[in-house]
């Protein structure tokens, strides 16, 4: 059954645990596979029904479920009865706007994050929801869409026959986890590139464009705070959980996750701190450049007021204005309207007005 909607706003009133896909639907074809490995051989097969999966469940070896695409909701039901998954896990599970976070449960774990992706061209972040459930020999992964976000550890189980193939599924989750974290850096590394970008513009040649890209660049870079800054909670209940299904051996690998989640987040805030000052740099050069406009339409208004009065004087037309039947009093006045501007931007300059 394929049932998806947008919002989870449809889901008001169904009973808790109604297993619905809530989300943008990136990828509408479900695709399974499994990479079954230990320290001597690797197993990749794609597969059509979860009926294949059950012959790896007597395997002392990892066994790794792939899951992409999640509008297919009766796969996901029919995992969790094979492996007694609870029905809230598989709910939210089916939910692509959870928050990331860590719940443990007694035979099993269920993680849930982001993954971050930076598009081409302008700076622009595209997000996937990422679910691990790890059991004892398993570890079924449920993705969004098809792409190539596990290459690089799946090419570590294809040629190492060292730590990743020696160690059980709490490492694999490890590497998946790393593999997502360590992503961030690479749009730390943009986000760093188009605000130097910005920076260069707002002191050369600044224009209203400049404004919209610095609010632009901020409201990315909140929806990138929204789904990093829970993954930092996320690792330290995974360091302090006292769950069997982690060895203690992986907890320092799980530590230098967290020192990385750490080291994004920080520069998340100082990038925030960045974009804030150059709003507000915008605004002030804005600012300054009102106060010189200002100040020169001031200088003007300043230099044509005693001509503005000397004008209305002499327009008002009174018959006895002895001045008008003067013969000079036209040069005179036209010396006045002269000498006035004159003596008034002299001063000015002086002043260091002009």
């Amino acid at each position: 059954m394929v049932e998806s909607f947008n919002s989870t706003a449809v889901k008001r009133g169904l009973a808790p645990g109604s297993l619905i896909h809530v989300g943008e639907v990136l990828d509408s074809v479900t695709r399974m596979s499994v990479i079954d490995y230990d320290k001597s051989n690797v197993e990749e097969v794609q597969i059509e029904s979860l009926d294949e999966i059950l012959q790896y469940k007597e395997r002392d070896s990892v066994t790794w479920v792939i899951i992409e695409g999640l509008t297919n909701v009766e796969i996901v039901e029919k995992i969790g009865a094979i492996f007694a998954i609870h029905v809230l896990v598989l709910e939210d599970i089916l939910n692509t706007h959870q928050r990331p976070k860590f719940e443990e449960y007694d035979d099993y774990l269920y993680v849930v994050l982001k993954s971050l992706v930076l598009q081409e061209g302008t700076f622009s972040v595209s997000y996937e929801q990422v679910s691990l459930l790890v059991l004892k020999n398993f570890v079924f992964l449920f993705k969004e869409k098809t792409d190539d976000l596990l290459d690089p550890i799946l090419m570590r189980i294809r040629s190492s026959k060292g730590r990743m193939r020696s160690l059980g599924p709490d490492y694999l989750m490890y590497a998946i986890l790393d593999s997502i974290v360590d992503q961030n850096f690479v749009l730390i590394d943009a986000l760093d590139e188009a605000i130097t970008s910005l920076e260069e513009e707002l002191f050369d040649r600044p224009t209203p464009q400049t404004m919209h890209g610095i609010q632009r660049l901020k409201r990315e870079l909140i929806s990138i705070r929204r789904y990093v800054s829970p993954i930092r909670e996320l690792m330290a209940e995974l360091l302090r959980s006292e769950s069997a299904l982690i060895q203690a051996s992986t907890a320092i690998y799980l530590r230098d996750v967290s020192d990385h989640v750490v080291r994004v987040i920080e520069l998340l805030e100082s990038y925030r701190d960045i974009l804030s000052g150059l709003i507000e740099i915008y605004i002030s050069g804005v600012s300054n450049k009102m106060n010189e406009v200002m100040k020169v339409l001031t200088l003007f208004a300043s230099i044509f007021i005693p001509l503005t009065f000397l004008t209305g004087i002499y327009g008002m037309n009174f018959d006895y204005m002895p001045e008008l039947k003067y013969r000079w009093s036209y040069p005179i006045l036209w010396g006045a309207f002269i000498s006035i501007p004159t003596v008034l931007l002299v001063y000015f300059k002086k002043k260091d007005w002009l």
